[in-house]
Order: C-alpha cells, then structure tokens, then sequence
C-alpha cells in the first residue's frame, strides 16, 4: 500500500511538471502582448516607415506617448522646412512675454494696408486702421494661420526673441527666419530663409515642444492650457485629423509648394504627440488630395489606432 502511495504521488509530481512545461512551452510560442495601456510599437514603425519609405519626397517623424514614456522616430533630428507649423513657437513666445509682464494680451494692435499679405487668413481683407489685441491676433494665428497676424506678432515682439525662447527650452534648431511672404526685406538669416524658408525645425525638437505645452512646461501651466485650447481650434483637418472622428486634438499645420508638416496633441486613451514633417515633395499640387497630405492622414490613422481611440472616437474605415 506504501508503495503504491509512492507511486501515486510520483505520476502526480509528473503530471504537474509536465503540465507546468507545456504551459512554458506555450507562452513563448504565443506573441508578447503590450502592456495594459501600450501600444505594438514595433508594429507601428513597420507600418509608418512603410508609408514614408514609399512616399515620393523625404519623410521624418516623431511620435511619442506622455503617459506610459514610448516613442518612435525617423529622420528624428534632420531639420525640416516648417511651413506654417512654426508658428506654435511664435505663440509660445507671445504667452512668455506675457507671463514675464512684458506684453499684455489685451495689448492693441493696429492694421495698416501696408501690412497685409496674402496666403492665408482673413486680415488681409479687412479695411486699414482696424485695431485687434495681442489676443486676437494669436488666435487667427493659431486657428486660420492667419499671415497678416503673425506679422503683426513678430513685429511686436521680434524675431530673435522666438530664438531666445526655444533656445530656452533646448529647442536650437526650431527657428523662424523672417515675416510671413516677406523673406527678402526681414531675413535675420537670408541663408536659412533660402534654404528652409519661414522657419526650420526637426521632428523631435517640434514633438519636444509639443510635450512641453502638454506638461505645463512650456510657459507655465496656466499659459500652456490657454495656448492648447487655441490649437484646438485650428480649422484645417486635412492632413492627420482627415481619417479621424470625435477624436480632440490641439495641433497645427503647415503647407509649402514642396512643404506639408503637421504635429498634434492627441487626447486619446493617453495623451500621444504626434509629428509628421515633409520635404522636397514631387506632389505639389495644392489639393486636397496631393501625396503629402494623403500620406500624413494614413499616418495619423494608424498612429491613433495603434493606442486606440477614446470613447466616443473612431477612425474612418477609408484610411485603411
């Protein structure tokens, strides 16, 4: 009888043993899931190096998650043309010298005909003598890309400040060189204006700043808040919000006749920044539908799938 007690308990050790290897066995045949609240980084890469490397022109991205610390990059510190997209340093730069007392947003300014320039915005048909704040003139800015009104900015508080203030922050290759479609009279670099244009930035400095608005770090959390509800109102939902719906995001775009960059402060199920620059695009067409601007909607699709979407938001099935 003590024998085969012996001999129960040893088939039973080995059932356990054998049932404990196969489990092993199985778990390391089986894909390693990302933790809760992660995303299959490697997957994404895959997927948006795939659609840069394809793309007829040159690609960089920066995507970076605030909340678990993942990021991902290509041609993450080549400098790019900016476009319009350096106009979140400007910004950033008019809530500075406000929070330091050197401006104020109810300061006035006032519109001349000589002052008003084409491209975009709504300034430039609005009658000389008008008189708008530092306020309202960030906010067309911000929402319209407003030319005139970024000129009025930078004749407010200078060029060399927005240096000062990125350099500030350890941004030193975002740089804005000159008044809005006005290169050749306001240059501080005619170099880098000939190269770059409006400004230069690259793809992990625009994403550093991005994360520094998010954080309250920028300027102070207060300005920083106050800067992020702006950028959510920009209207242009062309380029990584075209696929999206109900998803919020503070953001801002910029076009050039070879140019197309966006970066954006999604508020999905995490906070994700999200920075796609372009340069030297065959497609220069200036529809919707051109290359770049197809090219970053796919990619602010599958950045958003990749972490999910919020309740409430989904991504539109003609991304895919």
């Amino acid at each position: 009888m003590h024998e085969r007690r012996v001999r129960s308990d040893a088939r039973a050790l080995v059932a356990v043993a054998l049932t404990l290897l196969l489990a092993a066995h199985a778990g390391a045949q089986r894909p390693s899931r990302p933790a809760a609240g992660h995303a299959d980084t490697a997957a994404l890469r895959r997927t948006l190096d795939s659609l840069a490397g394809a793309h007829h022109g040159v690609v960089g991205y920066a995507v970076r998650n605030l909340d678990t610390g993942e990021q991902l990059s290509r041609r993450g510190d080549e400098t790019f043309p900016t476009a319009s997209l350096i106009k979140v340093a400007i910004l950033v730069t008019v809530y500075d010298l406000v929070e330091t007392k050197q401006l104020s947003l109810d300061d006035p300014l006032t519109l001349l005909d000589v002052d008003k320039v084409g491209g975009s915005g709504v300034l430039q048909y609005i009658h000389g003598g008008t008189t708008l704040s530092v306020r309202d003139a960030a906010q067309l800015m911000t929402m319209v890309s407003d030319n005139t009104a970024t000129n009025l900015l930078l004749d407010r508080i200078a060029i060399r400040r927005v240096w000062a203030k990125m350099d500030s922050l350890g941004l030193k290759n975002t740089r804005v060189h000159h008044k809005v479609m006005l290169r050749t009279l306001t240059s501080v670099v005619p170099d880098s204006s000939n190269k770059y244009g409006l400004g230069k930035t690259t793809p992990n400095e625009m994403a550093q700043l991005f994360g520094f608005l998010a954080q309250g770090k920028a300027v102070s959390p207060r300005a920083d808040s106050a800067m992020l509800a702006m950028l959510e109102t920009n209207d242009d939902e062309q380029m990584l919000q075209r696929y999206l719906e109900g998803i919020r995001a503070a953001h801002k775009t910029g076009a050039d006749d070879e140019v197309r960059t966006e970066c954006a402060l999604f508020y999905l199920r995490s906070k994700v920044v999200a920075c796609v620059l372009t340069k030297q695009n065959v497609d220069q067409r200036w529809l919707i539908d051109n290359e770049p601007q197809l090219l970053l909607a796919r990619m602010g699709a599958e950045i958003v799938r990749a972490w999910g979407p919020p309740d409430g938001g989904k991504v539109a099935v003609a991304a895919r």
